[in-house]
């Protein structure tokens, strides 16, 4: 299982993970924004759609691959933190770009601008700040962001008040940090990331880039709480709250642990 090429650095290779689930409608207009940008890749994870989501996406020029065969022989889990675990697993670049399927107006420089501030060694994670309108509202979307992440994060970490898109679907880390980290499976990945990034390297190794305005498709508060349920829980046990470690948020454990070949190249 050794498909990496070794750290580089921003100078080195760039692979774009693409997380997609019945994302037929603006698959492609994301994968084509991301090759716009010349990375060495740009991978599409399909999680088990039912469209024409995998076909959209290799006819725009990505490789893509279904969540079992992006890690072979490993049972599958539900959620989309799974689907990054894996697509960090199947990647071959020094720098992984995560950028989710269901973006409406997606345009060329976002990878170059999540991969800029890699110049800097101490930077291990970039998170893509951004506007996100509802309605009438310029910067109202991001609900779950507003209501349950950022709270909860100026109260615990207020350290990382400077990311002020914690739950952004668009953002960068190195391969080798990623490798190195376990990975909650559901929704509550991002946050997870974050404070294990920070928890290990500092506050000063994540910052954020300018990404302008982020449009996707927005869900029914309804269907909100789930998620934001996740990202509290998540948020929570890495400051111990919701019993031992694991038992309340389901994670995959380090790559690195269990494939060290991973490491190699």
């Amino acid at each position: 299982m050794n498909r990496g090429r070794g750290e580089r650095g921003a100078g080195g290779d760039v692979s774009v993970v693409i997380p997609a689930l019945n994302e037929e409608d603006t698959v492609a207009g994301v994968v084509g924004a991301a090759l716009a940008d010349s990375p060495s890749e740009v991978l599409v994870i399909d999680s088990g759609s039912g469209d024409a989501t995998a076909e959209r996406a290799r006819a725009a020029g990505a490789r893509v691959l279904s969540r079992e065969e992006a890690l072979p022989g490993v049972p599958v889990q539900p959620g989309k933190g799974e689907v990054l675990w894996r697509g960090v697993a199947a990647a071959r670049g020094a720098l992984v770009v995560f950028i989710d399927a269901d973006l409406t107006d997606p345009a060329p420089g976002m990878v170059r601008a999540l991969t800029a501030p890699f110049t800097d060694p101490m930077i291990q994670l970039v998170k893509g700040d951004h506007r996100r309108p509802l309605g009438d509202d310029a910067d109202g979307g991001g609900r779950v962001t507003r209501l349950t992440a950022l709270p909860l994060l100026r109260v615990l970490n207020p350290e990382l008040t400077h990311i002020r898109q914690p739950l952004t679907g668009e953002y960068a880390i190195r391969r080798g940090t990623a490798l190195g980290l376990p990975f909650v499976t559901g929704w509550g990945v991002e946050s997870a990331l974050l404070l294990d990034v920070a928890s290990r390297f500092g506050p000063d190794a994540v910052t954020s880039v300018d990404l302008g305005v982020r449009r996707h498709r927005n869900k029914p508060t309804g269907d909100l709480e789930p998620v934001a349920d996740a990202v509290a829980a998540a948020i929570l046990s890495r400051h111990g709250v919701g019993g031992a470690a694991g038992d309340s948020v389901p994670e995959r454990p380090p790559l690195s642990v269990l494939y060290p070949a991973l490491l190699e190249g």
